[in-house]
């Protein structure tokens, strides 16, 4: 047996098998950073980028500018697009560069990142029949943030399109109100309110009275 040490050389042997045990043992904890106490994950998570923010961030980064180069290959291909509409969402949200931390407004390139989404959307919705309502909202969102009601409004009547619903026929209304398309903003908060349950639209009601004037309202969406 191997643990029986009255036999000649497994003595050495066996001080071998321990000492590569050891070092075997510790260099596991040390690449998965149990016991460290440093709370970084580790050598192997420094490596993949797991468990970091940085590491986070640079993946984001990755998978815009693979969104980025998709579409310049194939820039009739509407999944291009949309992919890279949802990349730079996540890329706008991902950091303090993009939001400012102590008022959770969009930073200058946070804005830069979100009119870029914008236009993304334009070239996307140029080649369906109709829009994805889980792209398009992301592009009425990111419209509203930079100020651009006008083209928000387009993107929240592609929403209502596709499910009509109280809360999205209020958000065409309140940015059609912001982007001074009163006709618009009429014709969807009567929408709005057809749809919604009876305790709801007091509330509604006023919501929509509101945003005729602000167009914070609008931002809320």
């Amino acid at each position: 047996m191997l643990f029986d040490l009255r036999g000649r050389g497994r003595r050495r042997t066996v001080q071998a098998v321990y000492l590569f045990l050891a070092l075997l043992i510790g260099g596991g904890l040390v690449l998965v950073g149990v016991g460290t106490g440093s709370g970084n994950g580790g050598l192997l998570n420094a490596l993949t980028g797991g468990g970091s923010t940085a590491g986070q961030q640079s993946a984001i980064s990755q998978a815009e500018k693979s969104a980025i180069k998709a579409t310049q290959v194939n820039p009739e291909n509407a999944a291009a697009w949309a992919n890279l509409i949802q990349a730079r969402w996540s890329t706008a949200r991902s950091s303090n560069t993009y939001v400012n931390p102590n008022t959770g407004q969009f930073t200058a390139a946070g804005n830069k990142e979100l009119t870029a989404l914008g236009q993304d959307y334009q070239r996307y919705k140029a080649l369906v029949k109709q829009p994805d309502p889980n792209v398009a909202i992301l592009a009425a969102r990111a419209n509203q943030y930079v100020g651009n009601y006008s083209a928000a409004t387009s993107a929240w009547s592609d929403i209502t399109a596709a499910t009509p619903t109280a809360t999205g026929f209020g958000c065409l209304a309140a940015n059609a109100y912001a982007a001074n398309q009163t006709r618009t903003g009429d014709l969807a908060s009567a929408k709005a309110l057809s749809l919604a349950p009876k305790v709801q639209r007091t509330l509604l009601q006023q919501k929509l009275t509101q945003a005729k004037t602000n167009p914070s309202v609008a931002q809320s969406c």
